[in-house]
């Protein structure tokens, strides 16, 4: 099949070119915009009490006064504020609330700090908007607009809130894309004219990627709107390292066997051709693999995740058929000139490094094995130590940002969480009003839990069916203790809630504490699912029940390595609370499913190897010193992408390039180079059973197999193959 697509391509490149540009026009002319959401509310399914919380609000008190955005003052000199500073505040509240800004219902003064010190003015917005767009956009209004009432006063007036957060958001997103962006040209551009000399070959897949990147990008936004998935502008920074880093990986993995082919004297097209055939099935099925476990985020709990997962799988499979077709034709239409001004392509390195690794491998498979698989086991051990945070607003942001700033005074000056209570919701089971007689004891009860600051029965529907009870915990809204604390506080709500009365308990530490449990679930389900369906990839490839197994298990380790150095880095290292909730799911797909690429790519080149009749060590040592310096490349290249994301310059992205990108190095450095071959060459034989995908063919002996995974080599291939001096017997 991927000897009749390289055909197909290659004898008409032109045609395959203008198809791809008139794909690009037609899907980005056409596609909505991609929309965003920063509302952590949004990530979570109806069925979650912080959820049923939330709608029971909206209905009981629909006018219920719940700020998005928060005026924070205080004197420039840092003292106490004066009466002439809390009559200037009184006017620019008020001032404020007549200007009718877009999204804004009502402008309020609110409550003084303990100290004196602080006070502010507290902003409500439309709720069926939160987190869109429109409402940042209604926040940039606003500070600008205090900031501008503020003047000629003794105040220093900033803007805080989940608006103002969701404004910083967006604008550190766009600097943090920016960055990425820049940094991962640069680095595959560079990589690229050191590996091969070539200003062409180091320009090319910047442009093909480029063209895959807006055709996906289209194809994302249509997909989101079709499914009404949820959208968050990290995806966006990811997407740009997913598309660069993996394109360039089918982009190298094509090129080195391009030139391989050249080296063995074929015609440039025919080499072209060749290359497909013999790469095409690894090139699919480590896509496969990676697009696989991409989907397998459907079944996660969160939105954001369901959202990527389908977003990053069709970025991947665009990019396969790229690799498969595009990259081909575009290649084959240049011919060797793609390798201009190098003359190094014409002749074969002694790959002397790599040659000498293979060899060690050969004669030192268990030493190799033991040394490496210690190396994955000591760096797992850090995971003991992991803890999840849930701050994704001030995980996604510098600390600098002005809605930073104002959370952490606002954490300083009054309780920790005034500024996101958590609310208890008590309705009557039967719509008979409640007995207002139990309130009193039952804030009580509310306010006794431990973590709770304060408990007090704040409003009653007009129907008097619903009571809002606002309960202010010690601990900020995101903390492990909040979250800890607002689970004690649903215990008691719900066991202590009086009879013939149901409650439920809503806020954001409410929110967290469900993103928690829906986390838990997506590591007891997303993990095993993805795990089992790279494994199914795997034993297609090879045709093999055994080698699935320790290479899935091999991938296992290598996630258990990065998500430990990790933990050791950030928690230990720089005194993080704890990690993203978010990142080790992300971390797994990424590292299990990319990371798979190359001992696909490693394990594919062992087996061709074996087919020319090697026994297994030898051909471990053959396939190291012959797609060793692919996967260097490849690995190299698409760490370096990742860790383009440590640039953006807040944690959440820090925390995931780092994680992803060092995951990817001990994916290609220790696991395809070490761990996969030397523990290949141990088992033997036995390693392909039942396929048997190892022996070769009768008659086959110093000839080639045409193409990973084909039984039988075509009379082409065996003609070729004479000529190919990385496939004869050794």
């Amino acid at each position: 099949m991927f000897r009749r697509i390289g055909n197909t391509v290659v004898r008409h490149p032109v045609w395959t070119i203008v198809a791809w540009l008139i794909a690009a026009v037609a899907i980005v002319a056409t596609a909505p915009s991609l929309p965003s959401n920063s509302d952590e509310s949004s990530f979570l399914p109806k069925s979650y009490e912080s959820i049923k919380a939330a709608d029971l609000q909206q209905k009981a008190f629909p006018s219920a006064f719940t700020p998005s955005a928060i005026a924070l003052y205080q004197r420039t000199d840092g003292g106490k504020l004066t009466a002439a500073d809390q009559k200037d505040v009184a006017r620019i509240t008020t001032e404020l609330g007549k200007k009718h800004i877009d999204q804004v219902q009502k402008v309020v003064p609110g409550q003084p700090s303990k100290d004196g010190r602080y006070t502010m003015t507290l902003v409500q917005m439309d709720s069926k908007n939160a987190g869109q767009p429109k409402q940042a956009d209604a926040a940039k209004v606003l500070r600008d607009d205090v900031k501008q009432l503020a003047k000629g006063t003794q105040l220093d007036v900033k803007l805080g809130g989940s608006a103002a957060q969701a404004l910083d958001q967006q604008d550190s997103s766009k600097r943090g894309q920016a960055l990425i962006g820049i940094g991962t040209f640069a680095i595959i551009l560079v990589t690229l004219l050191i590996i091969f000399r070539a200003p062409i070959l180091a320009v090319l897949p910047l442009i093909l990627i480029g063209l895959v990147s807006a055709i996906a990008n289209g194809l994302i936004a249509y997909a989101t709107k079709l499914f009404d998935l949820q959208a968050n502008s990290s995806i966006s920074s990811i997407l740009i390292v997913v598309l660069f880093g993996v394109g360039t990986d089918y982009f190298l993995f094509l090129i080195f066997r391009y030139r391989e082919r050249l080296r063995a004297g074929d015609e440039p097209k025919e080499a072209m051709i060749n290359a497909v055939a013999r790469v095409g099935e690894a090139i699919a099925s480590a896509a496969g693999a990676v697009i696989i476990a991409f989907l397998a985020l459907i079944l996660s709990t969160l939105g954001f995740l369901k959202q990527m997962g389908p977003a990053l799988a069709i970025a991947v499979g665009v990019t396969l058929i790229a690799g498969l077709t595009l990259i081909p034709a575009v290649v084959s239409l240049i011919g060797p000139k793609v390798f201009w001004p190098s003359k190094s392509w014409r002749q074969e390195p002694d790959n002397a490094r790599f040659a000498a690794l293979g060899r060690g491998v050969q004669r030192r498979p268990v030493l190799t094995a033991v040394a490496s698989g210690l190396v994955l086991l000591v760096l797992s051990l850090g995971t003991l130590g992991f803890n999840a945070t849930f701050d994704l607003a001030s995980g996604s942001m510098p600390k600098t940002k002005e809605s930073m700033v104002v959370q952490d005074e606002m954490q300083k000056a009054y309780s920790a969480g005034a500024a996101a209570p958590t609310d208890v919701y008590l309705s009557s089971a039967d719509g008979k009003p409640l007995d207002k007689t139990a309130f009193d004891a039952y804030a009580k009860k509310l306010g006794a839990v431990d973590g709770v600051a304060s408990a007090r029965m704040a409003q009653v529907n007009k129907e008097g069916t619903t009571a809002d009870f606002t309960v202010t915990l010690k601990y900020e809204a995101s903390t492990d203790k909040a979250i800890d604390a607002v689970g004690r506080v649903r215990d008691v709500a719900h066991s202590d809630a009086p009879d013939g009365t149901e409650a439920v308990v809503g806020g954001m530490s409410s929110i967290y504490k469900d993103i928690d449990t829906a986390v838990n679930h997506d590591y007891r389900t997303v993990f095993p699912v993805a795990a089992l369906l790279i494994m199914v990839i795997l034993g297609l490839l090879l045709r093999s029940v055994v080698a699935p197994w320790y290479l899935i298990a091999s991938v296992g380790l290598g996630f258990g390595a990065t998500l430990g150095a990790t933990v050791w880095i950030f928690q230990e290292g720089q005194g993080h609370s704890g990690l993203m909730f978010m990142l080790p799911v992300i971390m797994y797909l990424f590292v299990v499913a990319i990371g798979t690429d190359y001992n696909i790519l490693m394990i594919a080149r062992l087996r061709e190897e074996a087919r020319e009749g090697r026994e297994p060590r030898e051909a471990a040592g053959m396939a190291l010193r012959h797609a060793g310096p692919t996967v260097a490349a490849a690995g190299f290249i698409l760490a370096a992408t990742f860790a383009t994301m440590m640039l953006a310059g807040n944690s959440l992205l820090t925390e995931m390039g780092f994680a992803v990108s060092f995951g990817i190095a001990v994916a290609a450095f220790v696991m395809a180079m070490f761990f996969t071959p030397s523990l290949t060459a141990l088992i033997g034989h036995a390693a392909w059973w039942p396929g048997h995908g190892d022996r070769a063919e009768e008659g086959a002996a110093g000839a080639a197999s045409g193409s990973i995974g084909s039984g039988r080599d075509s009379d082409e291939d065996r003609d070729q193959a004479a000529h190919d001096p990385s496939v004869r017997r050794g």
